[in-house]
């Protein structure tokens, strides 16, 4: 049966395979927290990005205050794993993922959720009150600082909330969370921190109205691996939630550029030679996302295109090194979080050796 081992070098991976450069993805690590830590902000990485208990755990160990999961389903699968300092940062609404978090809830304290609705608010309350659990769970409002996907509109629809909550008494309001995700992306560096910080008078306005209306506002968490930066100069500011930095994909990089490095590619295999300067490979729609563009080849010299579910293809100009039939290529995703749920483990090596093995803990964890 096909077990790839630790010690095993890496031409010994079937493909395609979701390999990381353990160098690479330690120095994104190091610079990541080198240069956030010494603001004093607690940095909470979220998950959406490696869905791995095991990273969450290695960012742990780097300075993290805990990790960011998207979903209920994703803490589930991370507190299983053993980690269980987690801020759901979706709202958890409908009865069944309600009952859920309830569950999870009662093994695991630490859990922190976010609401944006006093019908959110009161059902997570009404259930909880119902399962007997005495402690109040930790709850941030969500605001919408300009993404304008989730969260209350303003500052006072959040401050009413926020008088709801004071009401039930299995919640106990702990901060206000504000995403700029429309905001990651943006190529120009300029407009990027322009924009992020209007975002963030927003969220900080909102949690000092919080205050003067007597709400203990401990947490004001924010920020991705686009804004982080802009979001750590701003007094108010607790914490920060960058997540793709650890490996990176083409899409940030032509955004931010190359301070945090491509750590993570797929190893793909040549399957066809289809004409003087064209081959297929191995990697096609279930193993490489296009919602972001098209995955690039490590080697900037070979063009890729896709070929459906299971291919792509790869060509060249005259001149550049022919590819051959059984030839590995090693593809940079376009989108990092969506390509690593469609993967069961991450190969982490180092000079061509692979050193760690990871389960990708909660892919398909969409509930």
């Amino acid at each position: 049966m096909y077990s790839p081992k630790i010690g095993d070098r890496l031409d010994s991976l079937d493909t395609p395979s979701m390999i990381v450069d353990l160098d690479l993805m330690e120095a994104n690590i190091k610079k990541l927290f080198d240069s956030l830590l010494p603001t004093g902000l607690n940095i909470r990485p979220h998950l959406k990005t490696t869905k791995s208990a095991i990273l969450a755990k290695k960012l742990a160990a780097a300075g993290a205050k805990g990790c960011c999961v998207a979903k209920v389903s994703e803490a589930e699968a991370i507190t299983a794993a053993g980690f269980d300092d987690i801020l759901i940062t979706c709202e958890v609404i409908g009865e069944p993922k309600v009952k859920r978090l309830v569950e999870l809830f009662k093994k695991h304290k630490n859990i922190r959720i976010v609401v944006d609705s006093e019908v959110g608010a009161t059902a997570i309350n009404n259930a909880l009150a119902q399962a007997g659990i005495a402690e109040p769970i930790s709850v941030l409002v969500d605001l919408d600082v300009g993404l304008h996907r989730t969260g209350v509109a303003n500052a006072q629809a959040a401050l009413t909330l926020a008088r709801h909550i004071s009401g039930l008494r299995q919640l106990r309001l702990i901060g206000v969370q504000g995403y700029e995700g429309h905001l990651q992306h943006l190529h120009s560096w300029d407009d990027r921190k322009k924009q992020c910080l209007e975002s963030m008078k927003i969220l900080t306005d909102t949690a000092i109205l919080l205050r003067n209306e007597g709400f203990n506002i401990e947490v004001v968490t924010t920020g991705g691996t686009g804004t982080a930066e802009f979001c750590a100069t701003v007094p108010g500011v607790t914490e920060l939630q960058p997540g793709s930095f650890i490996f990176m994909d083409t899409d940030y990089r032509n955004a931010v550029g190359t301070f945090f490095s491509n750590s993570l590619t797929l190893l793909s295999t040549v399957i066809s030679k289809q004409g003087d300067r064209k081959v297929t490979i191995d990697t096609g729609l279930k193993s490489l996302t296009t919602d972001s563009g098209l995955a690039e080849c490590k080697d900037p010299r070979y063009t890729h295109e896709n070929l459906g579910d299971e291919h792509g293809s790869l060509s060249w100009e005259k001149g550049t090194p022919d590819l051959a039939v059984g030839d590995r290529v090693e593809m940079i995703p376009s989108h990092i979080d969506p390509t690593i749920n469609l993967h069961d483990f991450y190969y982490g090596y180092r000079n061509g050796v692979i050193e760690e093995i990871w389960r990708v803990d909660s892919r398909g964890k969409v509930q």
